[in-house]
This record gives C-alpha cells, sequence and structure tokens, in this order.
C-alpha cells in the first residue's frame, strides 16, 4: 500500500488506474489480481496503477466519492471512471476495450492538433501528470480544510474556556463579597461583646451567640460549595455530583432559606411569600443541594423581579412519588424563543449580557435536579414573570 503523497508520480502512462482497498485479509487477493489480470491484457501503450488503502488516504476516497472497496479508479483519459466490487476482473474485460479507445481517440487529439505545434504537443504529453498533481492537490486541499475547521473548532472552544475561567474569577470574588460580609459581621459582634473583657449586655443571650455562630457556618459551607461548583464547571467537567441523600424535611428547609432573603427583600420593597402545606411529606434529598437549588432560584427571581414585586415559593403533592417546589414572581419573564435554552450551560438572554452573574446557576440547577432523579422546568410569560418547577421524590419510594 502506498500513502496518498506517494500516489501521484511524475508518471507519463497514457491511461492511469487507482486501486482503493482495505485493510481486510482479502484486500491483498484483490490487488494480485487486479495486477495479473492487466499484465495479461494486450496493450500498445504504457498504463499505470497504483494501489491507495483507503484507512490511510481517507481524503483521496472522499475526493473520488468511493462508497464501497475494492474500487477500481481511471483516472486518466477523461471522462473518469469508478468500478467497484468484488468482481473488478470481470468488469475490467467489459470496460477494457472502451479505455482502450479512449486512450487512442486522446492520442489522435494531441497529434492531429496542427494549431498547437510542438507547444501542442507538449502540453498532451504533460496532460497526464498534471492531471494526477490536479488530484493530488484537491484531496490535499481537502485535508487540510477539514484539519483547519477542526483547529478553529479547538481555539474556539480554548477561547470560551479561558473567557469563562476569567470570568469566574471576577464573578467569584463579586459573590464572595456577601458571604465574608456575612461571617465578618457575626464574628465582629462576637468579639465585640464576648472579647472585651466586659460583661456582655443584657439582651446578649447565649441564644444569640448560638444564632451568630450558626450563620457563620452557614455561610462558611456556601462559600465552600460555591468555590467547588465553579470549579468543577471551570473543567467542564460531567460527572455527576456525589449527593448525600438523607430523610429532608422540605418544608423546614424551604423556611430556613426564605427567611435568609427576607432582609434583601424588604430592601428591594419586594414581597417574598411561602405557601407550604403543614402535611408535606418527607423527600430523598441531598439538603444543601436543594437548599443551593432554592437559593439560585430565589436570587434570581429577586434580580428580576421589580421594586414592590411578589415572589411566591410553594409546594405541592403532586403524586405519591413526587413533591413539586414552585418559585414565581412577576417580573420581566423570558422570551418563548429562549424558554428551551435557559437551563443550557453559560445560556444568558441578551438583556442580561452585562449583567453580573456566570450564566451557569440554572444549568447547576437542573444538573442537580436531575442527580436527585427529578425534573425541573420553566413556565413564563414575558413582561408577567416566571415560574420554575422542580421535583424531588418522596422518601421511602
Amino acid at each position: 500500500m502506498i500513502a496518498a503523497r506517494e500516489v501521484y508520480p511524475q508518471s507519463e502512462a497514457l491511461l492511469q488506474l487507482l486501486l482503493f482497498v482495505d485493510k481486510r485479509p482479502s484486500s491483498r487477493e484483490h490487488i494480485q489480481r487486479i495486477r495479473h489480470h492487466l499484465q495479461e491484457l494486450h496493450s500498445n501503450y504504457t498504463f499505470d496503477l497504483r494501489v491507495v488503502d483507503v484507512g490511510e488516504s481517507p481524503y483521496l476516497a472522499e475526493h473520488f466519492k468511493l462508497v464501497a472497496t475494492p474500487s477500481l479508479v481511471k483516472i486518466h483519459p477523461e471522462p473518469r471512471q469508478t468500478l467497484a466490487g468484488t468482481n473488478l476482473v470481470e468488469q475490467l474485460d467489459r470496460w477494457w476495450p472502451k479505455w482502450q479507445q479512449a486512450v487512442e481517440v486522446y492520442k489522435s487529439q494531441c497529434e492531429l492538433n496542427p494549431s498547437r505545434g510542438q507547444a501542442g504537443q507538449s502540453e498532451c504529453t504533460n496532460l497526464s501528470p498534471s492531471q494526477n498533481l490536479s488530484v493530488m492537490h484537491s484531496a490535499e486541499i481537502m485535508r487540510m480544510s477539514d484539519e483547519i475547521f477542526r483547529l478553529k473548532q479547538e481555539k474556539a472552544e480554548l477561547q470560551q474556556q479561558l473567557q469563562l475561567k476569567e470570568r469566574l474569577i471576577a464573578m467569584l470574588a463579586h459573590d464572595l463579597r456577601n458571604p465574608l460580609t456575612a461571617i465578618s459581621i457575626a464574628l465582629e459582634t462576637l468579639q465585640t461583646h464576648l472579647g472585651s473583657g466586659e460583661e456582655p449586655p443584657a439582651n446578649f443571650k447565649p441564644s444569640l451567640v448560638a444564632q451568630l455562630v450558626k450563620h457563620a457556618r452557614t455561610q462558611t459551607k456556601n462559600i465552600e460549595r460555591m468555590i467547588s461548583d465553579l470549579l468543577q464547571t471551570a473543567r467542564n467537567a460531567e460527572q455527576p455530583f456525589q449527593l448525600q441523600r438523607q430523610k429532608c424535611n422540605l418544608k423546614q428547609l424551604c423556611e430556613e432559606v426564605i427567611e435568609y432573603f427576607q432582609e434583601r427583600c424588604a430592601s428591594k420593597s419586594q414581597y417574598l411569600q411561602a405557601d407550604l402545606p403543614n402535611d408535606l411529606p418527607l423527600v430523598k434529598a441531598d439538603p444543601e443541594r436543594v437548599r443551593q437549588v432554592l437559593t439560585n432560584l430565589i436570587d434570581n427571581a429577586i434580580k428580576y423581579t421589580p421594586e414592590n414585586g411578589v415572589i411566591q415559593v410553594a409546594a405541592l403533592h403532586r403524586t405519591t412519588r413526587n413533591v413539586q417546589i414552585s418559585v414565581c414572581d412577576n417580573g420581566f419573564g423570558i422570551p418563548p424563543e429562549n424558554q428551551k435554552h435557559i437551563f443550557e450551560d453559560r445560556f444568558r438572554l441578551q438583556r442580561d449580557q452585562e449583567a453580573e452573574g456566570y450564566g451557569i446557576g440554572l444549568s447547576l440547577c437542573q444538573r442537580l435536579i436531575r442527580a436527585h432523579y427529578g425534573e425541573i422546568w420553566v413556565d413564563s410569560v414575558p413582561n408577567q414573570g416566571s415560574c420554575f418547577h422542580f421535583t424531588l421524590p418522596v422518601y421511602g419510594i
């Protein structure tokens, strides 16, 4: 077998053939049969047979639009012709006389063209190798075009990853401020009243100390989870999240997250309401991961709800197998054409291109809910608001 770059020497043979084969054991037998049969055929002119392994020269095979091997291609003289199948010898016997006639016609056209003179004769003599080179160049151009396209794709992916990591670093620095500020306030409060060496004020009760410590620990966990998820996204990791699924009181968890956001909503004159049935069943879930989903959805609702807007967190025992949680707002809503893309990684609405955020929050929510064997979706009407829903399995199912 010879590689594509060796297929086209400066041959002056008037009849030029390419035999395309693959690496099957029977290919060697086909090569020997074709070569032996061509030697037996009577010819008054030289011919050139070149063998090409399609595995080594895929672009050459693509150039000739081959659909099967073995294939025998007559590349000169024109018109080009392809014979394919295991009965190449029989097909060759049928077409050989016509190929001889084509060569004779080609010779006559070159020899009987007085207007070209010596230059015309030279042109005819050199047509064969130049035609060979043309075919080789076409195949090489195809290969290089595909290679350039692949390199452009890799470049675009690398640039996208670099831009994402730069954005993640900037956004991480920004988003860390809130939990770090909360931790700092809690620690400063404790230090002021407990580390001064003086008696703490009467209203500084042990329950308040416990609450401040708990708040600081919660924010520390939020920071740790935030960094972990962002690093995983930056690596473009496809591995599923590691969950610690357990019996989880979803009503209590929702109430804790809602309480966390009440002060922020109040600062924007928003109303954060809850509709959580007392008989809501327990679910089987990782409470910290569910908290992360709720936090992300409520945070988005606050971000896109105007002043005096209403945000509602509701729970519904849909079936005996699932519980549904909904986070609804009366904000800007999502255009219908974007709703099917809203959970895609790094997808952002046009209006949010300059806004703060990663463009990965909803994607992470989707991955987390799916890791729980639940579903997540959105219902939205532009300028009327959005409702994000997700389900979790009932504990014991």
